[in-house]
């Protein structure tokens, strides 16, 4: 199967320019790796020391950040090469100042995993959550390079759990340890024989507790918000939206910020026309009085989670349809309670707050206006519920703390 999974990935690389001519996304898969190694020739040479962290998309990033802001000052000698799978994490942070590489993963051939590590020879690899590579982490078992995984998670529909994937079962044993985020993880790896593990958390719990010591300072939402309370919608969708419109233009004195997932000009302008109070988009704060809106649409990225401090309450998108809830922990941290749509079973915070009374789902634009109503008129219900998640974020964390122990007991004398 390892021989058959590396001709299809090698088959599809070579056809990859073919069928870009016919699937856009395609294309753009291909046409963003073209230029990986040669950027990376041109940056690394053979005396640099890389450690080099995987993350799939923007959300891994976020949950390796603390553990980033860890090694960086403790182990200045040492370079940071980051890479993604998805656009969605690359395009936000190509820039990052906690990497001094940033580029795409190469395609998972059996060519570009051996090509990608001796080039990079890193003394370290970390991967984040579930992005498992069998040809890059073949490579790293043979090249012996040192690796972890950490906010590690699976699930028995994986396919090491099935019959049909059992030869990746031998890719996992690259990794020298598992940080994992919890106990049903620890018993999936026991079935395979993997015990160098350990239950350590889950590193977002940081990373959001985190953003409580950062500046979350916003002139433009303090002009905005003035002395009312706040709702925050942040990465919705139009499924997300019709739950909410309903609320919007029924609720005049009430200040709201809609942060769409997609920063789409059409779309966000056929949300504006459905909007029935005053509205101003961020894209205007030089030219718009903010004060005198009651809905601020936040067309930009990488302010969202500021936003939440200025909160009393929040809705969270993704559930509504299937795309994807996106990170309630965010606005957690702050304290506030939380809405979002149904569709939350694949995301276990979400179902411990729901359980906790922390977080509510809701399934209509009805249900949607009446939960939200009760948190305006009831006082003590709001600043309960938003304790309750306050209090399991704060409850949480520690996941890099364990990482680190790990890493500055096995790893200093590689890292001098």
């Amino acid at each position: 199967m390892q021989y058959l999974y590396s001709f299809i990935i090698s088959l599809f690389n070579g056809i990859l320019p073919v069928l870009g001519l016919f699937i856009p996304k395609l294309k753009e898969f291909r046409s963003v790796r073209e230029n990986v190694f040669s950027k990376l020739k041109a940056t690394i040479s053979s005396e640099d020391n890389f450690i080099w962290l995987h993350a799939a998309s923007l959300g891994e990033y976020e949950q390796a950040v603390p553990v980033l802001e860890e090694i960086r000052p403790k182990y200045p000698n040492f370079k940071i090469l980051l890479t993604f799978f998805s656009p969605s994490g690359y395009d936000v942070k190509y820039n990052t100042p906690l990497a001094d590489v940033v580029t795409y993963l190469p395609l998972d051939t059996k060519v570009n995993a051996k090509r990608f590590l001796s080039i990079v020879k890193p003394k370290l690899a970390i991967f984040v959550k579930y992005e498992f590579w069998p040809n890059f982490l073949n490579e790293l078992r043979i090249t012996n390079t040192h690796s972890i995984l950490i906010s590690g998670i699976f699930r028995s529909k994986q396919p090491f759990f099935k019959f049909y994937g059992k030869w990746m079962v031998n890719s996992l044993s690259a990794f020298n340890y598992f940080f994992l985020q919890n106990t049903a993880s620890l018993e999936l790896l026991k079935q395979l024989d993997i015990t160098n593990a350990i239950v350590s958390g889950d590193t977002r719990f940081d990373r959001v507790s985190r953003q409580l010591s950062y500046d979350n300072s916003l002139s433009f939402i303090e002009e905005f918000k003035q002395n009312e309370l706040l709702l925050v919608c942040g990465s919705t969708w139009q499924e997300d939206e019709a739950l909410l419109l309903n609320f919007v233009n029924s609720n005049p004195n009430l200040k709201i910020v809609i942060a769409p997932h997609k920063i789409n000009s059409e779309k966000i302008e056929k949300l504006i026309a459905a909007i029935e109070v005053p509205v101003v988009r961020y894209s205007q704060k030089d030219t718009q009085r903010f004060k005198d809106a009651h809905v601020l649409i936040l067309d930009t990225i990488g302010l969202l989670s500021k936003a939440y401090a200025y909160a009393s309450i929040a809705y969270v998108g993704g559930a509504a349809g299937f795309t994807g809830m996106h990170n309630i922990l965010e606005p957690a941290t702050f304290g506030i309670p939380i809405l979002t749509g149904t569709h939350i079973d694949k995301f276990p915070e979400a179902i411990e707050l729901r359980r906790l009374a922390g977080l509510y789902t809701v399934k209509d634009d009805s249900e949607t206006a009446n939960l939200l109503n009760r948190f305006l008129d009831n006082d003590q219900f709001r600043l309960q519920t938003g304790m309750i998640n306050g209090h399991y974020v704060s409850s949480n964390t520690g996941a890099t703390t364990a990482i680190m122990a790990y890493l500055n007991q096995t790893l200093t004398a590689s890292f001098k």
